[in-house]
C-alpha cells in the first residue's frame, strides 16, 4: 500500500514542503506519496473524517489559518503542541486517533546545535516578531538558557507571550520601532558568549515590506537568522552580512522541521547527506 500524506492549508500552492519530502522519498525509495492539498476552514473537519477513513492516510502537515483549529478535531497532542496551542504536524496512530505535534521549535533549532552544544557565560536572543513562529522560537530558546527580549508592533503583547512561554526567566519586551533607528550603545566583551537576531516575522517577505532593523543593537558575533523562505535573500539577512555577521536562511527551519515531521510519518529519518541537492532543488 502507498501511504498517502499532505500539507494542508489556505493557500497552500506555495507550499515547498511536497519538493522536500517528496525529494526524501525518492531518496530512500520509500513507497509515500506527499502533496499539497488546499483545504478552506470550512472544510477541515470534512478532510480528517476522509483521512481517518482512508488506510493509505498517515498523517498532514498544517500551515496556515489552521494551525490553531486543527486542535478541535484531534484526539491527543503532543506537550509542545499543547503549549504552544498550535500544531502543524497530525500523525494517525496505530489505533486509528490522531495526534497533533508542533515540529516548528525544534526545526528552529536544528541549524544551531552545534552552538547550543557549546558552554556560555550568557546566551542571549532579539526576536523581532509575536506571531505563530514567534510562539515556538521563544518557548524554544527559553529551554535552551537565553535571556530573551522579544520585539512586536504591540509591547503588550510581547510580554504577555514571554510571561505565558518563559515564565521563569528575566525576559524584555520592547516596541519593533526600537530596533530600527542607530545606537551607540557599548556592547560588553560578549566572548562566550551566544548572541541571536531573529526575523520570526513576515516582513521581508514577498508582498511585505522589509525589517526595519539597524545592526548597531547586534553585540559582534551575533548570528542574524531569518525564517522567511520567500525571498530565501532578505534584505534582513544582506544587512546582517554587510555588518560582518554569520547568517542563517529560512530554508534551515523549513527543512529542519521537516525532516521531525518525516520521521514521524514515515519510522524513519530522512537522507540528510543530501541537503545541498535538496538546497539546489529548492532554489529553481
Amino acid at each position: 500500500m502507498i501511504t498517502q500524506t499532505h500539507v494542508i492549508g489556505d493557500p497552500i500552492a506555495h507550499s515547498k514542503s511536497p519538493l522536500i519530502h517528496g525529494f526524501w522519498l525518492k531518496k530512500l525509495g520509500l513507497s509515500g506519496e506527499y502533496s499539497s492539498t488546499l483545504v478552506h476552514s470550512d472544510g477541515l473537519a470534512e478532510y480528517l473524517d476522509a483521512g481517518r477513513a482512508n488506510r493509505a492516510w498517515i498523517g498532514c502537515n498544517v500551515t496556515m489559518p489552521h494551525k490553531q483549529a486543527i486542535i478541535a478535531h484531534l484526539d491527543a497532542l503532543d506537550p509542545t503542541a499543547e503549549k504552544l496551542a498550535a500544531v502543524n504536524t497530525v500523525v494517525k496512530q496505530a489505533d486509528g486517533t490522531l495526534k497533533g505535534f508542533n515540529t516548528d521549535g525544534g526545526g528552529f533549532l536544528e541549524p544551531l546545535q552545534s552552538k547550543l552544544a557549546e558552554t556560555h557565560l550568557f546566551r542571549m536572543a532579539r526576536i523581532l516578531g509575536t506571531g505563530g513562529a514567534a510562539r515556538a522560537i521563544v518557548a524554544a530558546l527559553a529551554n535552551h538558557g537565553f535571556t530573551l527580549v522579544l520585539a512586536g508592533r504591540n509591547p503588550e503583547k510581547a510580554r504577555a507571550m514571554l510571561d505565558e512561554l518563559a515564565p521563569k526567566g528575566e525576559h524584555h519586551a520592547a516596541p519593533l520601532s526600537h530596533f530600527s533607528e542607530a545606537t551607540d550603545f557599548a556592547f560588553d566583551d560578549r566572548d562566550q558568549c551566544l548572541d541571536l537576531v531573529i526575523n520570526a516575522s513576515p516582513l521581508g517577505m514577498h508582498g511585505n515590506p522589509p525589517l526595519q532593523f539597524h545592526w548597531s543593537h547586534a553585540p559582534p558575533g551575533s548570528i542574524a537568522y531569518d525564517i522567511v523562505t520567500s525571498p530565501l535573500e532578505t534584505p534582513f539577512l544582506q544587512g546582517a552580512r554587510d555588518a560582518g555577521h554569520p547568517t542563517i536562511n529560512g530554508f534551515a527551519m523549513l527543512i529542519g522541521q521537516a525532516a521531525i515531521a518525516f520521521e514521524a510519518f514515515f519510522g524513519t529519518a530522512p537522507p540528510r547527506e543530501y541537503d545541498g541537492e535538496l538546497m539546489e532543488v529548492l532554489n529553481r
